[in-house]
């Protein structure tokens, strides 16, 4: 007899051994048509997985999480099976779920157009159609690589190869298309029936720029339509709050070949940039740290020391002089142990934080670049707090607390908490470890904020917690992080005078709250649309006459602006009021004032908000009380 515990704490028995379709179907017809996938004892498996002992069982459908990849999963494969019909000599490789759906990589002898991408799309709706059962089959490795090289397919064959000999390879064939896979996948094609596939790119094979460059094709996979088509619109709106876009429209900075991964930033970015830093410079003063300036190049016994030649030396720019080797700072943690290691320190002046806006560079692949989102050149608001033991979870509490702040001024309500745990590329004992990760989970459970684990994503030196935002179309964004770190001091020799006279290495914990500069003023200027709040925005306020005759009193009101601490741009040109206006509109100003002969004469200005939204007429005390309000309250 086998018990079938399901997750409202009901129990079914069976005589045999029964498949996860079977259970389904044993609860209700409504159930076993739903049914994706089932988790058996915390694994997701197939409908057709065999239940031959006593389990606990959750059935999957589209109402859950996992049962979206499941589809997302077997629509990758629908893909690789519509390529084969259309396009036989072509060569299936690798094909995963990504972040809001699936791409596959293929070999072919021709770039894919955007016609084939048409045509690929309609033979996968004719496939879908024909609901064809998706069955696994179980293979030992060799007879698996003897089966796809018989059908041409040496890629998969080099993936099967590279997977030990004492293996057994899973196979899942729907109608006449076979591929290898882990799984699961749905019952049927049948399942499949909201998707879309979205573009064309190059990838090299296995990731190596010196093997073949195949062709990729994205696509996206849905449970309903109206979510596939909310996707769509928010991509739709992304491609209109493009950073790079409205880089170029608003003249904020560019890019260009001479400086991959680099920005050129132009008067009104930098002026963006350096509200940003003032901010962040004032939030450091405000909270006990100190500001301090590292190298930004370190000869290679000091990264060698820290762990970061061993385990980042392909992201480091290196260079040589007078036979020394250097290389050029991607991050900051080791010039920071330099300046703890400077004088002898006491348990007294712990915890003792260090901020830096700290300028780095990593040698990113160029294929990852991507505006000021992936860089090669970046700044981080970097921070390292030097504490002992029993200090960790007060300065964790207290840096969530500030970390919030800080995103609530910048707009940023949303905040998904992570705690990434040891990967397998690590430095330092498990011990140290189960106490770094135990500190990161108190101090959230302290905090009382609800978060996930994320297994093997921590740092090579330290477990971490990720704080990802929400922005204002839906995006996550990964910005702060807090890293805790017991062997990088003991690595590069830091120590403090403990209470009982004896020297004690510190904790460091690592910390960001924008993370990079450059990608956060990304983000900002995305969330916004370029429309940043009047706190933010590189021009504040422009001032326009509309003759000749109001000249010198506008003057007079943009030189008092000004002498208020505003960013004012004063126009003056002989335009129509009109032209003036929207030249300025689009720009995205958060004011706009207009001087007329009435308000020369009254000694008033009229005001418009961003948006075209008409304030009227007013004093220039009662704008500059309103402008220092929305300032101030960061409104």
């Amino acid at each position: 007899m086998i018990q079938v515990r399901l997750p409202d704490g009901s129990q079914r028995q069976f005589d045999a051994p029964v498949t996860v379709a079977q259970v389904a179907a044993s609860i209700g017809a409504g159930l076993a048509k739903a049914a994706l996938a089932g988790r058996v004892d915390g694994k997701v498996v197939d409908t057709s997985y065999l239940i031959d002992k006593d389990s606990d069982l959750s059935i999957i459908t589209d109402k859950d999480a996992e049962g979206v990849d499941v589809i997302r999963h077997s629509t990758a494969h629908l893909l690789a099976y519509a390529v084969k019909e259309l396009f036989p000599d072509a060569q299936v490789t690798i094909g995963p779920v990504i972040d809001n759906g699936f791409y596959y990589d293929f070999s072919y002898k021709r770039p894919f157009t955007p016609e084939d991408l048409q045509a690929i799309e309609k033979k996968m709706a004719e496939l879908a159609k024909k609901d064809e059962p998706v069955t696994r089959k179980v293979l030992p490795r060799d007879e698996a690589v003897d089966y796809f090289k018989s059908i041409g397919e040496h890629y998969k064959a080099e993936i099967i190869a590279s997977i030990p000999a004492n293996e057994d390879v899973s196979l899942y064939t729907e109608g006449k298309f076979t591929d290898l896979c882990r799984g699961p996948h749905v019952p049927s094609t049948g399942k499949l029936k909201v998707f879309k596939l979205m573009k064309l790119a190059g990838a090299y094979w296995r990731g190596d720029s010196k093997n073949e460059m195949l062709q990729r094709i994205y696509g996206t996979a849905w449970a309903k339509k109206e979510e596939q088509e909310a996707y769509l619109h928010m991509l739709e709106e992304a491609e209109k709050r493009d950073h790079r876009k409205l880089g170029r429209q608003l003249d904020l900075f560019h890019f260009q070949d001479e400086a991959p991964g680099l920005i050129f930033w132009h008067p009104k970015g930098w002026t963006l940039w350096q509200q940003v830093e003032q901010y962040m410079r004032r939030v450091y003063q405000d909270n006990g740290y100190q500001e301090v300036k590292a190298p930004q190049i370190l000869d290679r016994s000091l990264w060698e020391k820290s762990g970061h030649w061993e385990n980042y030396k392909e992201n480091m720019f290196t260079t040589e002089s007078e036979n020394r080797a250097y290389a050029l700072k991607p991050m900051n943690c080791p010039g920071h142990l330099q300046i703890f290691n400077s004088d002898l320190r006491s348990y007294r002046e712990l915890p003792l934080r260090y901020g830096e806006f700290g300028q780095c560079h990593r040698n990113e692949p160029s294929g990852s670049l991507h505006g000021m989102m992936r860089v090669r050149g970046f700044t981080q608001d970097d921070g390292h707090i030097f504490c002992t033991e029993d200090q960790i979870l007060d300065e964790c509490v207290a840096f969530t607390a500030l970390l919030q702040k800080v995103y609530r001024d910048f707009g940023f309500t949303d905040v998904i908490y992570k705690v990434a745990t040891r990967p397998e590329k690590r430095v330092g004992s498990d011990e140290l470890w189960d106490k770094a990760e135990q500190a990161l989970i108190a101090s959230l459970d302290r905090s009382g904020y609800p978060y996930e684990i994320s297994p093997g994503e921590g740092a090579f030196y330290g477990p971490k917690i990720e704080y990802t935002l929400k922005d204002a179309i839906g995006r996550m964004w990964q910005c702060g992080t807090i890293q805790v770190d017991f062997s990088m001091p003991s690595r590069l020799g830091a120590e403090y005078v403990a209470e009982d006279n004896t020297k004690k290495v510190p904790v460091m914990l690592h910390r960001a709250i924008l993370g990079s500069l450059e990608r956060f003023i990304g983000m900002l200027i995305e969330n916004y649309a370029g429309a940043l709040p009047l706190w933010l925005a590189p021009v504040q306020i422009a001032v326009l006459n509309i003759s000749d005759g109001q000249a010198e009193y506008a003057q007079a009101v943009a030189q008092n602006l000004k002498k208020q601490g505003f960013r004012v741009r004063l126009d003056l040109r002989n335009e129509k009021i009109t032209y003036k206006i929207r030249e300025h509109s689009v720009q995205k100003l958060p004011y706009i004032i207009v001087i007329g002969d009435k308000e020369r004469d009254a000694g008033t200005v009229a005001v418009r908000a961003r948006g075209n939204v008409d304030l009227g007429v007013m004093p220039v005390d009662q704008l500059v009380d309103r402008l220092k309000t929305e300032v101030e309250t960061k409104a």
